[in-house]
């Protein structure tokens, strides 16, 4: 089942308004969802996507979610709405958890997520 980016953007923001609003506070840039589809390029095509990522840079603290990225891997793995709701809301908070941790001076959702692109990336070189 393949969602438009105009349902996966209502599931999104049903899903923020269960999250409890400080976890917002200092995401002066919001959450958006980007119509792109982000491969990883550190594996071989069609194999990893990039389905969000926390941003803070010049431009301030947000969160990007890449609807493409989804849409490609619902496709591939045939998902159901349910896929994309536990999918979406993984991501949404996944994120949020990067947010957080950033403003505190924190980095061990980085260091995890490092942990687990090393073991992947090195499983991909044995196949």
């Amino acid at each position: 089942m393949i969602l438009s980016i105009d349902e996966v953007n209502d599931l999104l923001d049903t899903m923020a308004k269960k999250f409890p609003t400080p976890l917002f506070d200092g995401l002066n840039g919001g959450v958006n969802l980007l119509e792109e589809t982000v491969p990883d390029t550190e594996f071989p095509e069609g194999e990893m996507y990039i389905l969000g990522e926390y941003c803070d840079d010049l431009l301030g603290n947000y969160i990007n979610l890449y609807y493409g990225s989804f849409a490609v891997l619902a496709k591939k793995e045939s998902w159901s709405r349910r896929d994309w709701e536990d999918e979406l809301y993984t991501t949404f908070s996944h994120e949020l958890t990067h947010h957080m941790e950033s403003r505190g001076g924190l980095h061990a959702l980085d260091d995890r997520d490092a942990g687990e692109l090393a073991r992947w990336r090195e499983e991909y070189r044995k196949t």
